[in-house]
């Protein structure tokens, strides 16, 4: 197959996440089924016009937004011409409107709803340039084949009026690295946070729930790794709040720190409002790490609650920080999550992800 992937960004931009990630994996292991691969996605400052990565030819234009106009142009003045098989919109947020202009046979990747968050993420005006463009999907892509991560972001397209049999999931896998190595954790109480600092990861609510753990635990430790645009106002806060080394920001890390930290924490807690799914969740269970997040959609299908981490049921700092507390004293139900999150991490690959999505473009194909 000859397959074509509109996506914002690709996996060398700065602002990389779970989006482009679950793209690269997919796209190498179709590569590497034989199959002939090309991403058209935006530029950043420093890029290459066009580079190869693990045998996907990748072509850039545009830039943040610029992508968008930038795609169709580029397919409208050259790359039709080649003829591709299928074609894949990845969509974060904003679709690329394929069904406008390509003809060939499409598959659409939507990883969840953004809906709310636009204007959270990109104030009134650009929010709701965005929260327009979303509601756009259902009356444009209604023929369209979907792919999405999870059963809670299947039920959110369905509710916004896609048909449901034309949606599948395909869950996010995990790299064969992430693994518990000789099982030591860190002598200290020890939550880490990684991922990007947007606002809606509301990593403010767990800097004040790790006020409140710092009352009853004194040496417990918050590990922030990741970079945003609220990393100021975070380490801001962390300082206001007089939590001084109890807070340790790491910035941006390589796989080898992220493999460290993750095995050598007690626990993985992700306040975000929402997810697609949870890759962070899983990798870390995959180190023996169990997660506790809010009982809110993405999350809720990569966490089982009470066997691989623990959901928390009211959106508040003041019960996240009890379910922290709790478990941080409880060193046999640690110890229980903890088994249980490495079998359920042994569930997910990316190669059988990649597998799953090569049989839907096939059949997208006819």
């Amino acid at each position: 197959m000859k397959i074509l992937f509109f996506n914002w960004r690709d996996i060398t931009h700065p602002q990389a996440g779970g989006c482009e990630l679950h793209l690269q994996e997919i796209a190498k292991r179709l590569v590497a089924a034989g199959h002939e691969v090309t991403l058209f996605c935006g530029t950043y400052p420093g890029c290459k016009d066009g580079q190869r990565i693990d045998g996907i030819e990748v072509v850039r234009g545009g830039g943040a937004f610029g992508v968008y106009p930038a795609a169709f142009v580029k397919y409208i003045s050259s790359l039709r011409k080649r003829r591709f098989d299928v074609v894949v919109d990845d969509i974060n947020g904003v679709p690329f409107f394929t069904p406008l202009y390509v003809g060939r046979p499409r598959v659409a990747v939507l990883h969840h709803m953004v809906k709310e968050i636009f204007f959270r993420e990109l104030g009134r005006p650009f929010g709701l340039v965005g929260y327009t463009a979303e509601r756009m999907i259902p009356f444009l892509y209604g023929r369209t084949t979907f792919v999405t991560v999870s059963e809670s972001s299947r039920r959110e397209m369905v509710e916004a009026g896609l048909p449901e049999k034309n949606i599948s999931i395909v869950h996010n896998g995990i790299a064969p690295m992430f693994g518990p190595g000789d099982g030591k954790k860190n002598p200290a109480p020890c939550m880490v946070y990684l991922g990007r600092l947007k606002a809606y990861k509301r990593l403010d609510r767990l800097i004040l729930a790790m006020k409140e753990v710092r009352r009853e635990i004194p040496d417990a430790e918050l590990l922030i790794a990741g970079s945003g645009d609220v990393e100021d106002e975070l380490k801001r806060q962390s300082k206001e709040l007089g939590l001084g080394s109890a807070v340790k920001f790491h910035g941006f890390i390589d796989e080898r720190e992220k493999l460290r930290l993750l095995r050598s924490a007690w626990l993985f807690v992700t306040p975000s409002q929402k997810e697609g799914w949870g890759l962070t969740v899983i990798e870390a269970n995959a180190c023996g790490t169990p997660a506790i997040a809010y009982d809110v959609p993405g999350l809720r299908d990569s966490i089982r609650d009470g066997y691989n981490g623990i959901l928390v049921k009211k959106y508040d700092e003041a019960s996240l920080a009890r379910a922290i507390i709790r478990l941080l004293k409880d060193d046999d139900r640690r110890a229980e999550l903890c088994r249980a999150a490495l079998s359920w991490a042994e569930r997910f690959s990316w190669d059988k992800s990649a597998e799953k999505f090569e049989r839907i473009l096939r059949s997208t194909m006819g």
